[in-house]
């Protein structure tokens, strides 16, 4: 399949099923179990309707980012490409679609999170000259310890 023959499009709920079960391939990710649930990507979409996306190889999601703005940052959450799939610049197609998406809302700064044990991840960002912060730290709290990360720990 050619760069060209993959289709880009704006994320919809109905694509979660094969998102999520993208997801459950993708080594290095971790996906909580109440905030990766399909309602509260359906909400996600909700308040970020044309940021989020999928790549198609036809009817088959190959790839996806859910992607939004609190008004004044953008965020990436999970960008993934099926391994197959890799190293045909579908994931740099998909950041430019959000990129695109999030300064046609006049975000102009964009943020990820990359888990260090995502190297795929982390080779690709690099790559695509993300900078990697180090200086300032990153902290959580856990509003709601019922959402809990599982790691995707197998390739």
């Amino acid at each position: 399949m050619s760069q060209e023959e993959i289709r880009i499009r704006a994320m919809e709920i109905d694509d979660y099923d094969q998102v999520r079960s993208l997801w459950m391939t993708i080594h290095g990710f971790g996906i909580r179990s109440i905030d990766d649930s399909r309602e509260e990507v359906d909400r996600f979409l909700k308040r970020n309707p044309t940021t989020s996306v999928v790549a198609l190889d036809g009817d088959k999601v190959v790839g996806a980012i859910l992607c939004g703005s609190d008004g004044r940052q953008g965020s990436l959450y999970h960008v993934c490409v099926a391994r197959p799939y890799r190293r045909r610049g579908i994931g740099r197609r998909m950041v430019g679609y959000c990129m695109n998406a999030l300064k046609a809302q006049k975000i102009n700064k964009v943020s990820l999170i990359a888990f260090t044990r995502n190297d795929a991840g982390n080779a690709f960002w690099k790559e695509i000259g993300w900078t990697r912060r180090e200086d300032l730290n990153y902290y959580d709290f856990v509003l709601n310890t019922e959402n809990i990360t599982r790691f995707i720990e197998s390739e």
